[in-house]
């Protein structure tokens, strides 16, 4: 196994939509526990195959010693509402308040393919939610008032600037 590097924003494929995995072999397992070890390094509860530089609709959330895989995910129902503080591993450092729904269901394919129904709430739905944005190329910021969507992305290029100038 061995750990990707976690895309931070700016970068422009945050902001691609994912396609959709056709094959369910080997080198999609690599990329699950590759993705899986990349956020147990980081420290996150969720990780898009975007977020690390794989345009495939993939996507895992580790919550309460539980790993979800999610495979293609759709959302088939939502339902409750909850605003809660939201950070992103492409947004180090970064937190705001989002509104998402608090209990959801999805129908998603395992490693093998087949297809399976999630039913989940609180915190792992919201996770469920966050990452299966990502595969839209949708990001936490973008539920927020351009005000506060504007401040963070100013304090990420700072940021990217800083790093890329040695400075960090």
């Amino acid at each position: 196994m061995k750990a990707y590097d976690i895309r931070v924003y700016p970068d422009p494929i945050l902001t691609l939509k994912a396609e959709k995995v056709e094959r369910f072999d080997d080198e999609l397992q690599n990329v699950i526990e590759n993705m899986s070890l990349t956020m147990q390094i980081a420290g996150g509860v969720g990780l898009a195959a975007p977020q690390v530089g794989i345009l495939k609709r993939i996507a895992i959330v580790s919550r309460d010693e539980k790993q979800y895989v999610l495979i293609n995910p759709e959302l088939v129902e939502c339902s409750g509402n909850e605003t809660k503080e939201e950070g992103c591993l492409s947004f180090p450092g970064m937190f705001a308040q989002v509104a998402r729904p608090s209990k959801v269901k999805v129908k998603t394919n395992d490693v093998k393919g087949d297809v399976k129904f999630l039913e989940v709430e609180g915190s792992v739905a919201r996770a469920f939610l966050h990452e299966m944005d990502h595969l839209d190329g949708k990001l936490f910021i973008d539920y927020l008032s351009p005000l506060k969507r504007g401040v963070i992305k100013k304090k990420m290029k700072k940021g990217q600037e800083k790093k890329s100038e040695g400075k960090e």
